[in-house]
């Protein structure tokens, strides 16, 4: 289980590592291009926790597992475009234990 550690909170959000290496994938591409975004993930205690990231604030990733390195290129393109969207990165549905890393329509509509 991986993590994301958010401003200077000694928190943090666990989320399963092969789909953290992804929103780790989307995280630095965005922030490269000078692209702030919001993100909401599940929190320890079930509730959804959402944050803007931005370059100006510190955000770190911890994966716990080594991972094959190989990303799957449809489900990267669904992240950026949820990213893009003025819903944001939401990857609560793809959080939950029942549900596996799989492609669904992150963008849709709140």
């Amino acid at each position: 289980m991986g993590r994301i550690f958010y401003g200077t909170s000694d928190q943090a959000i666990e989320i399963e590592d092969r789909l953290l290496a992804h929103v780790q994938a989307v995280v630095i591409t965005k922030l490269r291009r000078g692209e702030s975004f919001s993100l909401t993930c599940r929190a320890a205690d079930g509730s959804r926790e959402t944050v803007w990231v931005n370059s100006a604030i510190p955000i770190r990733i911890v994966l716990e597992d080594e991972t094959d390195g190989r990303l799957d290129r449809e489900l990267l393109v669904q992240l950026v475009e949820a990213a893009n969207s003025n819903r944001g990165l939401d990857v609560t549905e793809l959080m939950a234990e029942s549900a596996p890393v799989q492609r669904r329509n992150l963008s849709r509509a709140a």
